[in-house]
């Protein structure tokens, strides 16, 4: 669907060349002769853009903000204005403009700068998306990220949920694997149930069975009570059994019975037990080559794997470091009481540059460390644990990681203007460049003149 602009000036020449022009763009536009009509209009439409003048009567153009961002605050205004000072320029911005245009206008000049608000608005709302996308109450907390890989694993999850198929999550360790197995488990009609995690690998082999299945009191030694089996308290719910690739051969026997016939037999028990849990599993084997060493079992293997989600590592999806990063800065600013910012340019291409073996799980230690040591607005080299300092990193990134970078100097700016209240000098000093670098690097950036507010 194209962009809507409307465009309100009461010289209808000036009205019919931008709508002229900005229509041949692929805009869809509208014009208004003053401010009162333009009004009417905005309440009745969803425009992405409005062009408008300043001095107009009935209604000028400030009062015509004004109402605007009331009825409309997704609304992006550019004001026109045939007196070039300054004072109007920053008395419009402050009002809630995000450009301003000197009269007469320069066509391509006009589009460019709606281009830039359009393209700026798509990625507020796609951030807007995400942070829905991670909310707590939808299972998806700390499961962040926009990359490709990370898009497919969002779409699998979201067709797989509502259904009561088994899963198999596949990936090394710190991709995030009971992070996915909640974001089902809270997105499915079970929700309302129990989540039950169990890492077969960490229960002895000896008392495994008991933990799954339960016992009947005198079973074993050391048996002195009725147990009640895992597969029994997630009745109803969603039972993650993780590391499944642990199981010992001799139960990867019962726990195919369990989930085929939705019943058990306690050890040490006669009589089946019924059960109704949704089974998702967890590896960071390839299970399907331990399968042809009889390490497991291949008819388990089919019977979990239904649906199969293959992680990605951090490395596979360096382009969400950025997005992580500002996820666990936010993260310990609040559990350390710090208004720690981000982190600087260079310290980020280190972050992006480095090797993560340990996944997710490393690159929140890091920051982790980092907060306790940062001291400034922003986290830098000298931040890092020793092993970072001292490298060469190389400008040759991949097209993907460019993009990555650029994405992060534009929140990075952002943000610290606004925590300066849109001072642009007093920002400039924060990141320690020139005032004009910045005006430079904002315009390369696509940065409009003000930034938009947060939700």
């Amino acid at each position: 669907m194209p962009a809507k602009i409307l465009i309100v000036d009461d010289e209808k020449s000036i009205r019919d060349s931008l709508k002229m022009v900005l229509a041949e763009e692929g805009f869809a536009t509208d014009s208004a002769a003053d401010g009162e009509e333009a009004l009417l209009k905005i309440k009745d439409n969803n425009y992405d853009v409005v062009i408008s003048d300043i001095k107009m009567p009935k209604l000028d153009g400030m009062q015509l903000l004004e109402s605007a961002t009331k009825i409309s605050p997704e609304t992006f205004f550019i004001i026109m204005t045939a007196y070039a000072s300054v004072k109007t320029a920053i008395d419009a911005l402050r009002n809630g403009a995000f450009d301003y245009l000197i009269k007469p206008v320069e066509f391509e000049d006009v589009i460019i700068r709606v281009r830039r608000l359009i393209e700026y608005k798509k990625l507020a709302a796609e951030n807007k998306s995400l942070r829905q996308r991670i909310s707590s109450d939808s299972g998806y907390t700390n499961l962040i990220g926009k990359s490709e890989p990370m898009k497919k694993v969002f779409d699998v999850i979201s067709q797989v949920s509502p259904t009561n198929s088994n899963v198999l999550i596949l990936g090394k360790s710190g991709t995030g694997k009971e992070l996915v197995a909640k974001a089902i488990h809270y997105n499915s009609l079970r929700k309302d149930k129990i989540f039950l995690p169990i890492n077969c690998g960490a229960i002895s082999e000896n008392l495994i069975e008991s933990e799954l299945f339960g016992h009947k009191k005198g079973s074993f030694t050391g048996a002195s009570d009725d147990k009640v089996g895992l597969f029994k308290v997630a009745d109803g719910g969603t039972l993650f059994l993780d590391e499944i690739g642990e199981l010992p051969i001799n139960l990867q026997v019962k726990l195919l019975r369990a989930i085929e016939d939705r019943e058990f037999i306690p050890v040490g028990g006669i009589k089946a037990v019924s059960t109704d849990v949704r089974i998702i599993a967890a590896s960071n084997q390839d299970l399907y080559e331990k399968t042809k060493t009889n390490e497991f079992r291949e008819d388990l293997y089919y019977r979990l794997n239904v649906i199969e989600i293959k992680l990605p590592t951090l490395n596979e999806r360096s382009e969400d470091i950025p997005l992580l990063v500002n996820y666990f800065i936010d993260k310990f600013s609040k559990e350390m009481g710090k208004k720690i910012i981000g982190v600087d340019n260079e310290t980020m291409k280190i972050l992006l540059a480095h090797d993560w073996r340990g996944g997710v799980r490393e690159l929140e230690n890091v920051i982790e460390r980092a907060m306790i040591f940062a001291s400034k607005d922003y986290i830098t080299i000298d931040n890092l644990a020793e092993h970072f300092r001292g490298k060469n990193i190389q400008e040759s990134f991949p097209d993907i990681l460019k993009d990555a970078i650029k994405d992060f100097e534009k929140e990075h700016i952002l943000k610290t203007i606004k925590k300066y209240n849109y001072n642009k000098e007093e920002a400039a000093k924060a990141l320690d460049i020139g005032l004009s670098s910045l005006y430079r690097k904002m315009d390369e950036l696509g940065i409009p003149t003000k930034s938009i507010n947060e939700d």
